[in-house]
């Protein structure tokens, strides 16, 4: 969500020359167990709820609070824009008074994906850890990573007395160039689901809140304030909506954030089907809804059709949760046990999580910040892709010439851009402003800290390492010339509130890895983007690793993987297309339009917002991977794809179908030394719509010629079909093919599950 919004100007991807995750045993256990549905908007769900502990308590502190005091827990301030600021509030992202009387706590909310943010420096000097994306984690195919990281960032937001992190950000990646991709957790319902849950269960391990968001179908960032999300009931629930639901079992986090954009013709943020129906009926979740910052559009729709909270007021259009609401329950509009419901569901999030008990401290508490960038350097070492090698790497520790070239690498690792960003421990060496854009208000193109060049020369000690910056390729190329090896970093920037024009490298980087790797062979490619990019120069190169934007200890885990102190283990989340026309769609819709306007906006014309727009999801359920399959389409990379410096042997699969799937198989390490595997489980599943889904996967460290038995045991809901009719999951009886391979369409052992008919709630 953006912290500063220009209201006349909307997102667009502006080139830096202008402006420069085996499926552990899952069992859902769902908030069924703890608590009834609650029907409709204006059904008090007490009685219902009686036999929740939780819940009787957040009733009681409701029936002792004033109206006003029900209120003010219903609207939140944005920081930046306060005017006359309570005095224990600082910049950030949001702040909702408490009521002290009855020991009900203000909310003090933080941007946090991937740490705790301070985007523009809103607060002078306060830095904290900053994770890779939320692609690199994906790329672990780790929940106790994601877990351990969200346990971490979870303690920081606490010591910098934050008890609200806006983290758990789960929407699957549609399309290549969509520009939020990097916070994200990849294309896979499943795998996203389990990652974004371990990652909210981390943070609440702290005591305190984590949301889930954007719920739901944020695909794009071009238009999100006016577009209209369109795709059908069950193509959406087997897919952006099984996601949400696996991770909201899993991690129980305390609120749901909504999108700003329509889906199926409704705002997110009023959308009575993903409100009331999907998430509080269908899957009886207890917590509260908060909007997105400035995704309010109404007072009386938006609160009877399940939105509690009202996020960021000054960057909505009125405050339509404050004097507005009080008046929409005086004249019977909206209902008083509705209103009770929304401040009990904010307070149920408050005592769920153990902030009641364990408030957050009124002073900034000490930090660990070199135990901290140990969990952000393993989550950049485990989620690092080799792509290629052709024998180059691990480099040798005996080179006595290497060549660094391009992005910064003398001094950092590129970040990606928006409210996740964090300002890192370290500083930032390299910011660059935009010059035009709703991200201009809130964004810088900046890098971390992390110098590549240093951590190579602190492996290569007495050995010639130099930098070159890579603008002039001939100059690059001469510099090359005669290295032992030469490493060329090369970047795709993206941001919150653009989309990218193109996935194609910017910037005349094909170009110059052309150069480069004519003047030497021995050339390793190192990526650090967003997402996919295109690669014509690939079999001009001999090695290619895929790092994201590696986090604050982006240089020292690069050059660890390239030198092999560590083996590379990262599987990609998401598919690498080989031309852009493979996508769904080859660019953002709307992005045309919006980019014309930006234009006239720099040109100091006054311009508003692009005109509403469609956007009807063609692929529906077969997401990423699926959809190449579907589509009989090779991609350059595919989902699940990353090789290593060992090889391993896959043998003696045994499947047990019935009632339960179970597939079981051995896992050998044939080479010399210790690495990481993922083997992944593929079923061809859907009698609506057949398609190719993951169905567990598991990841292990297994030392050189160790064999070890892996069980996988797949949720049903991956493999069903979702009955609209019949409201609820339906999978047929019969034989359903599957195979275990390295990756999706790698079919290392084959085999066929003879499975019982299942049906499932919703």
């Amino acid at each position: 969500m953006p912290r500063y919004r220009q209201p006349t100007l909307v997102a667009r991807q502006l080139c830096l020359t202008t402006a420069i995750a085996a499926l552990l045993a899952f069992s859902p256990a769902g908030f069924a167990q703890a608590s009834n549905p609650q029907p409709t908007a204006d059904s008090p769900p007490l009685a219902a709820r009686a036999h929740d502990p939780i819940w009787a308590r957040a009733d009681a502190l409701v029936r002792q609070m004033t109206l006003e005091e029900k209120i003010t827990y219903l609207h939140g301030l944005f920081p930046p824009q306060t005017k006359n600021p309570p005095a224990d509030m600082i910049p950030s992202a949001g702040y909702v008074p408490g009521v002290p009387r009855l020991g009900i706590p203000t909310l003090r909310e933080s941007d946090a994906s991937l740490g705790v943010a301070n985007q523009v420096e809103q607060r002078k000097g306060d830095t904290a850890t900053a994770l890779p994306s939320g692609l690199s984690l994906a790329a672990t195919f780790e929940p106790e990573l994601a877990f351990k990281s969200g346990a971490m960032i979870g303690a920081e937001a606490r010591a910098k007395t934050f008890n609200v992190l806006l983290a758990g950000g789960v929407n699957l990646t549609r399309d290549p160039w969509a520009g939020r991709n990097f916070e994200y957790l990849g294309e896979d319902p499943l795998l996203g689901g389990v990652l974004a849950g371990e990652s909210i269960r981390g943070v609440q391990s702290n005591n305190i809140i984590s949301t889930i968001k954007h719920f739901a179908l944020n695909a794009q960032e071009t238009g999100r304030h006016v577009m209209d999300a369109r795709i059908g009931e069950a193509d959406l629930r087997e897919s952006d909506l099984l996601a949400f639901q696996i991770a909201i079992e899993r991690g129980k986090p305390a609120s749901v954030m909504c999108a700003y954009n329509k889906v199926n013709g409704d705002w997110a943020c009023e959308n009575d089907f993903l409100l009331n129906r999907v998430l509080k009926k269908d899957w009886a979740y207890p917590g509260f809804v908060m909007s997105d910052w400035g995704a309010v559009h109404s007072t009386v729709k938006a609160a009877n059709a399940g939105l509690d909270q009202q996020s960021g007021q000054e960057l909505d259009p009125q405050i339509f949760f404050g004097d507005d609401l009080k008046k929409a329950v005086a004249e019977g509009k909206v209902k008083p046990a509705r209103l009770d419901d929304m401040v009990r569901r904010v307070l149920y999030g408050v005592i769920q999580t153990g902030l009641m008990e364990n408030p957050i401290p009124t002073s900034e508490q000490k930090i660990d910040y070199p135990a901290h960038a140990q969990v952000a350097q393993a989550v950049a070492e485990r989620g690092s892709v080799l792509l290629k090698n052709d024998g180059l790497l691990p480099l040798a520790k005996t080179a006595r010439k290497v060549v660094l070239i391009g992005a910064h690498a003398d001094v950092g690792v590129l970040s990606g851009g928006g409210s996740s960003q964090v300002r890192s421990v370290g500083g930032a060496p390299v910011e660059i402003p935009l010059n035009g854009g709703e991200a201009a208000s809130f964004v810088r193109v900046t890098w971390h800290a992390s110098s590549p060049l240093a951590a190579v020369k602190a492996m290569l000690p007495g050995a010639e390492v130099t930098y070159v910056d890579g603008k002039d390729p001939a100059a690059a190329a001469k510099a090359a010339a005669g290295a032992d090896a030469v490493l060329l970093f090369a970047w795709h920037w993206q941001t919150e509130a653009q989309d990218a024009p193109s996935i194609a490298l910017p910037d005349g980087q094909d170009a110059l890895i052309e150069a480069v790797s004519a003047a030497n062979p021995k050339t390793v490619v190192v990526l650090e983007s967003g997402g996919p990019v295109l690669m014509p120069w690939l079999d001009k190169v001999k090695a290619v690793l895929a790092a994201w934007y590696p986090g604050q200890r982006g240089g020292e885990a690069i050059a660890r993987i390239l030198f092999g102190e560590v083996n590379p283990s990262g599987r990609l989340p998401m598919t690498f297309p080989a031309a852009e026309s493979q996508a769904p769609r080859p660019s953002a819709p709307g992005f045309a339009e919006q980019a014309a306007l930006d234009e006239a906006g720099r040109n100091g014309q006054k311009v508003g917002r692009i005109k509403p727009f469609a956007v009807d999801y063609v692929e529906g359920a077969a997401v990423g991977y699926r959809w190449y399959a579907e589509k009989g389409q090779k991609p350059l990379f595919p989902f699940g794809y990353g090789l290593s410096y060992t090889s391993f042997q896959y043998a003696n699969l045994k499947v047990e179908g019935g009632s339960r799937l179970t597939v079981s198989f051995d896992v050998t390490n044939k080479g010399q030394v210790a690495g990481a595997d993922t083997p992944q489980l593929y079923v061809q599943a859907g009698e609506r719509k057949p398609m190719l889904r993951l169905a567990g996967f598991k990841k292990l460290d297994l030392a050189p010629g160790e064999t070890r038995r892996v069980s996988l045991t797949v949720d049903p809901r991956v493999l069903a079909d979702y009955d609209v009719k019949a409201s609820g999951w339906r999978l047929p009886q019969g034989s359903y093919g599957l195979y275990v391979g390295t990756h999706a369409g790698d079919k290392a052992l084959t085999g066929e599950a003879k499975l019982d008919a299942w049906k499932g709630k919703p």
